[in-house]
């Protein structure tokens, strides 16, 4: 066993997760302890310019000096480490060797023995028996040729060191990134949408009382059907069938489907990707797949149609791919495509996620499509699809479990969709989606924790109104009324509103900061000013500076809306206009002969109540009001916000009246003539 300790390497990252530090703090413990009486360990080897090191030397050295906060460090070392090649032999393909040590874990797990105990041509007669058909392992045991006894080895090792085979296989699996397998990490989604499609697929499969039968037909999909097994644990047995595509992804993805000791078998895929599963099943698919990483929209629209094709009533489907693909405005073929699907009546529900869900692109939201039965009694000019937009709203437990309760319930009849009490999904006709030229989600409305019904509305501003009459001019404000359901309008997204015309973008100018001043000129507005302006220092230019140094600058006209992304969502409206927008800072300013239903203010408060971590600005959906109410919300909201005003101005002053109060008469510098704030004296003691 100690033989196999000689050949491990790792590099200065790999000891950095080993000792369970930052990568810094092992550059450190190497430069200080150069000169001492225990210096960190030379370097041993050099690949691609980076150092490698002696595992048994870094493990022996960690224990001496007592560095680091692993403690087995000597122990999980094979996890973190890897395989040199023998002294005189050329440097074995990185993946070649993840292939083989995957290869070897299953059969560790398939034939329940050590590995280290048989000789090559021992292990390829085990391969060969529990892979008759060389459809997941045998290959890659053979390509491996006279390394195979030394990795077997190594194999033993790396699961001891994981306590088990399938923990070392997921620890394999982990360093996707690192080890250069692309197809695996282009397509890693993070842990929270993991747990959310597999729960979604589980709590369906509860609801069809009968075997739980889970497919996923794309090529070389894992990762959803081992959240699924994660989450059932031994409670029930499960049966996973999986595509039987060839290639590495799918041979991996068999392997894996092993070692973890799943009750799984192939699903046989035709050239054109159809399949057939009989009986009640849930399929689940992520898009792109590892085997396929490069699939474009129409491929992926054309693989969930191979899913909806073979469906009948007794089977349902999720699946997560790219919010473009699954909800975004589409156009030409592909948009015919997805206009079909959502015709077959078996897209039950379609939720947009946030992004940062897929780790190698952080930015691209995700969307899932859930699948059922089609109800084919129902009109089709009366079918449902049950929507929901939480492209902001982060994947906490309470949001994953109303959520999938939300998607169970789209599944059922009318009588069904009555009894529950939807908290983030609302049923939209399925012809009015098909109608829809932009996005499937964008009618929903804008969430508010505090908006009550119009009834309720109606009677708080009225008893508000009477409150605040003593004196104040908001007796003048127009008396409110619950409105007419429908007369409304839904709101748009600001990139909606640009293309019709309602809104215009104008860009911020960049203003070198030795420009600025504190004194007179033209007001500057900039990330600063929309931040913290209260606090804020005002910034001026000079209009012959402005003018001579930028003469591409515009400035801004009344009514216009500057605002932020950076640090956070931020907005104000430029009511006197002439100010200086200064970038990151940008304008948004509202058509004047066809405004589309826009209010500066309500446009400033909706960006402004926008979540922090919402940084796509053309996705923002702004609120707005019928023509005829937009002129009496903008003067009622003036009157208010001078009131506002006059009201902190007032404050101000009661405020440094009670200060200079205090601190005049307890300092000795004034003295209190009211008689009223001269107690008198108490009856009976004078």
């Amino acid at each position: 066993m100690e033989t196999f300790t000689e050949t491990l390497r790792m590099t200065l990252s790999d000891v950095a997760s080993l000792a369970q530090v930052q990568r810094p703090v092992v550059s450190m413990w190497r430069k200080r302890s150069s000169g001492g009486p225990l210096p960190f360990p030379a370097s041993t080897a050099q690949t691609n310019g980076v150092e490698l090191f002696d595992a048994d030397h870094i493990t022996a050295w960690l224990q001496a000096t007592g560095r680091g906060n692993n403690p087995e460090a000597r122990n999980d070392v094979a996890v973190f480490a890897r395989l040199a090649a023998p002294l005189g032999e050329m440097q074995r393909d990185s993946r070649q060797t993840f292939d083989g040590l995957t290869a070897l874990l299953a059969l560790k797990v398939i034939t329940g023995q050590a590995l280290a105990q048989s000789s090559a041509a021992e292990l390829l007669d085990a391969a060969d028996e529990a892979d008759p058909d060389d459809v997941f392992l045998y290959s890659e045991l053979e390509a491996l040729g006279s390394a195979l006894s030394g990795l077997a080895g190594f194999a033993d090792r790396l699961a001891d060191s994981a306590f088990s085979a399938p923990a070392a296989f997921e620890k394999l699996l982990a360093h996707r990134f690192k080890e250069g397998l692309r197809e695996q990490s282009d397509t890693a989604l993070t842990e929270e949408a993991l747990k959310l499609v597999g729960a979604t697929a589980m709590e369906l499969a509860s609801t069809l009382d009968s075997r739980l039968l889970f497919v996923d037909s794309t090529p070389g999909g894992s990762d959803v059907m081992l959240s699924i097994v994660e989450q059932v644990g031994e409670s029930r047995p499960i049966t996973l069938l999986a595509a039987d595509h060839h290639g590495r992804a799918s041979r991996l993805a068999r392997r894996r489907l092993a070692v973890h000791g799943t009750d799984s078998s192939p699903v046989k895929i035709d050239a054109k990707g159809a399949f057939a599963v009989s009986g009640p099943a849930v399929h689940v698919a992520q898009y792109p797949a590892p085997g396929n990483p490069a699939l474009d929209t129409t491929g992926i629209l054309n693989s969930i149609e191979n899913i909806v094709l073979q469906m009948d009533d007794s089977q349902r489907a999720v699946v997560i791919a790219p919010a473009r693909v699954l909800c975004d405005a589409l156009a030409g073929e592909a948009g015919n495509l997805r206009s079909d699907l959502l015709r077959s009546g078996r897209v039950r529900a379609i939720v947009r996620l946030q992004p940062g869900l897929l780790r190698s692109k952080p930015r691209e939201p995700q969307a899932l499509w859930v699948l059922g039965p089609s109800f084919a009694d129902v009109p089709i000019a009366e079918r449902w699809t049950s929507v929901a937009d939480l492209s902001t709203t982060p994947l906490t437990l309470d949001v994953s479990q109303d959520l999938i309760s939300d998607v169970v319930a789209s599944m059922g009849d009318r009588a069904t969709i009555r009894a529950h009490s939807f908290r983030f999904t609302r049923l939209v006709q399925t012809r009015v989606l098909l109608a829809s030229k932009g996005s499937l989600v964008s009618g929903l409305p804008v969430r508010s924790t505090t908006a009550a019904g119009g009834a309720e509305s109606a009677l708080r501003v009225e008893e508000l109104v009477r409150l605040l009459s003593t004196g104040a001019s908001t007796s003048a404000l127009p008396g409110v009324q619950p409105a007419v359901p429908g007369t409304g309008l839904r709101p748009a997204s600001v990139q909606e509103l640009l293309s019709a015309g309602n809104l215009k973008y104008v860009k911020g100018i960049r203003v070198e900061a030795t420009d600025l001043n504190r004194q007179a000129g033209i007001r500057i507005l900039g990330r600063e000013e929309l931040t913290d302006l209260n606090n804020a220092k005002p910034r001026f230019i000079t209009l012959l500076e402005f003018a001579a140094r930028y003469p591409a600058g515009r400035l801004t006209e009344p009514g216009d809306i500057v605002f932020c992304t950076s640090p956070r969502p931020a907005a104000l409206v430029d009511a006197d206009g002439g100010a200086v927008v200064v970038f990151p800072a940008r304008i948004l300013r509202i058509d004047g002969g066809d405004p589309g239903g826009l209010v500066p203010v309500v446009v400033a408060a909706d960006i402004s109540n926008r979540p922090a971590a919402d940084k796509s600005w053309r996705n923002w959906r702004l609120r707005r009001a019928p023509e005829v109410q937009r002129q009496p919300l903008s003067h009622s909201l003036a009157r208010l916000q001078h009131e506002q005003a006059e009201a902190r101005q007032r404050l101000n002053r009661l405020e440094e009246l009670a200060t200079l109060i205090t601190d005049g008469v307890a300092g000795g510098s004034l003295t209190l003539t009211d008689p009223i704030s001269i107690a008198a004296p108490t009856e009976g003691t004078a």
